[in-house]
């Protein structure tokens, strides 16, 4: 298995969430990988964990704002099973009532406004859409 961080998705992965059907609620899995150096508003060096960090905040406020949820968000401390190259830096668990309210948020002026402390803080990650399963 071929694994590799990025920043974006790419056109067809967008096009991929966005314009499939809805089907309600879905929890994103983020594994995030920080810069370790990055600077904030003012070109002042921070880590790029404390310009993630911004960016997170607020963007919990606009998750919350369209019925979404941070479910969890923690450091990764070790891997138990399994082998990869590097690991990731923090776990976040986000639900979003739809793929339309992500959508919203991404259109958002809220949104431009902090994303440019994620760009500044994250060297990478994957995002994992995930589905409930009814049991």
């Amino acid at each position: 298995m071929h694994v590799a961080n990025a920043a974006y998705p790419t056109p067809d992965q967008a096009q991929a969430l966005f314009k499939a059907a809805e089907d309600g609620p879905f929890v994103m899995v983020n594994l995030l990988k920080f810069k370790d150096r990055a600077s904030d508003d003012n070109g002042a060096a921070i880590s790029g964990r404390e310009a993630y960090m911004r960016y997170g905040v607020a963007m919990r406020e606009l998750v919350e704002r369209t019925g979404g949820r941070m479910l969890f968000s923690g450091d990764v401390r070790g891997l138990m099973i399994g082998v990869v190259e590097e690991m990731w830096d923090m776990v976040a668990l986000v639900e979003y009532p739809s793929r339309a309210a992500f959508l919203s948020i991404t259109r958002m002026p809220e949104f431009a406004a902090i994303e440019p402390h994620r760009t500044a803080g994250l060297a990478g990650q994957l995002n994992i859409e995930t589905k409930a399963l009814a049991l």
